[in-house]
């Protein structure tokens, strides 16, 4: 296991630009082609619904790509698995930024969205994995809560800078800001110092490394009881960013006011992660997980009664702000019941079941909307914040003794 230095004490700015700066610039890649793909696959000849599903390869290849993440984390180590990510992704928006001009464009630019997705997942949990190892447990939540926070400013930023460069080179403009963006993420990231956790010897025998159906068996209880509420969050996190528009569109606003509302939601969620993760590491993991998740259910359910702008734009700042609270939330319990030796695998099905929530509650929203209303879909996702603040209240103090401290 890692130990570190009692020279000096640790603090997060020794190792910010290493441990953030990569995770910054992949997520203004990610964000800065976020906004085209569906435009992209529209001028190679895609339908709306193939549009759709072109961006959508993006979180499948993420989601199911998180247990094979942790193998490839676990075998080369946390540096050169992000290094790896970050090459595949710029190599796969290159291949996009040139599918207009080669034959089999469409096919080119969704295999490109797939490796982007796959890439994202290696990166996010060698990311994890390394803030878990390399930041003692007391600013852990404070880590963590900072990677989430610097993930959404990335993504922010990344569709203004993608924007600006399009003025001048078209749609493809986008797609080589992520190139560029990706490129730099890799050289950065060869920076950080691998942490190496070797396995604990037990009266002078070394333990057996996990695997991953190890891991998966003995923290089963885990998976079933804290995860449940974590692919809960996921799930609402994901629909509230169909359902602002979605309801706009619905009270007949036009495109500007929907964005604006959008981006004031957004801005809000971003300027509350660091708070959150202090009070987390100060006052426990409930402190922020009830709230947040009690706040976005809430602010669901008020959308369906919002008439106008105002009501729709107070409804969305709620939501951002619970969103917001929340950040890091579902990586930090993550890393507090993951265990030392088999970590990379245990978070590897952790983030499995956090994307299966996050693609299922579009799926709960559309499937609702189809057979009652678009307002009983919203209030049927708002519903999973409750049932997650309930998850958390139960299993999080039954649990506590399990966690890595």
């Amino acid at each position: 296991m890692t130990t570190t230095s009692h020279a000096a004490p640790f603090t997060l700015r020794s190792i910010a630009v290493p441990a953030f700066g990569p995770a910054l610039l992949f997520s203004i890649g990610e964000g800065a082609i976020l906004p085209v793909v569906a435009l992209s696959a529209r001028d190679l000849g895609a339908s709306v619904a193939v549009a759709a599903l072109v961006v959508t390869l993006i979180g499948l290849g993420s989601w199911f790509f998180n247990l094979p993440a942790s193998l490839i984390t676990l075998k080369f180590g946390e540096r050169w698995a992000m290094v790896g990510a970050a090459v595949a992704s710029a190599v796969a928006l290159a291949a996009a930024a040139l599918s207009p001009l080669l034959s089999g464009g469409l096919w080119l630019l969704a295999a490109a969205m797939v490796v982007v997705g796959m890439a994202a997942s290696v990166f996010s949990l060698a990311r994890q994995k390394y803030l878990t190892e390399a930041v003692p447990v007391i600013i852990r939540a404070r880590a963590l809560s900072t990677l989430g926070g610097v993930n959404r400013i990335g993504i922010f930023i990344g569709p203004f800078i993608g924007a600006a460069v399009m003025q001048f080179s078209g749609i493809t403009g986008a797609y080589w800001v992520g190139v560029v963006a990706m490129a730099a993420a890799a050289v950065l990231s060869i920076t950080i110092p691998d942490f190496v956790a070797k396995p604990a010897a037990h009266d002078g025998v070394p333990v057996q490394q996990a695997t991953l159906r190890g891991v998966a068996v003995s923290h089963a209880g885990v998976f079933l009881t804290v995860g449940v509420g974590v692919l809960l969050l996921s799930a609402l996190r994901a629909s509230r960013q169909v359902v602002i528009p979605l309801w706009a569109e619905h009270l007949g606003m036009d495109a500007t006011q929907a964005s604006l509302i959008y981006g004031l939601s957004g801005a809000i969620d971003m300027l509350v992660f660091y708070p959150a993760g202090k009070l987390m590491d100060r006052k426990g993991r409930l402190w922020v997980a009830i709230p947040s998740t009690l706040i976005m259910g809430t602010a669901m359910l008020l959308i369906p009664l919002s008439t106008g702008f105002a009501g729709l734009l107070l409804a969305s700042l709620l939501i951002g702000f619970g969103n917001g609270i929340s950040s890091g939330l579902n990586m930090t319990l993550g890393a507090d019941f993951s265990p030392d030796n088999g970590r990379g695998q245990f978070l590897g099905i952790w983030r499995f079941m956090a994307d299966a929530g996050a693609t299922g509650g579009p799926v709960l929203l559309s499937g609702v909307t189809a057979v009652a209303s678009l307002g009983a879909g919203v209030a049927a996702t708002g519903v999973l914040g409750f049932a997650a603040a309930a998850v958390f209240a139960v299993t999080i103090p039954k649990l506590k003794h399990r966690r890595n401290y």
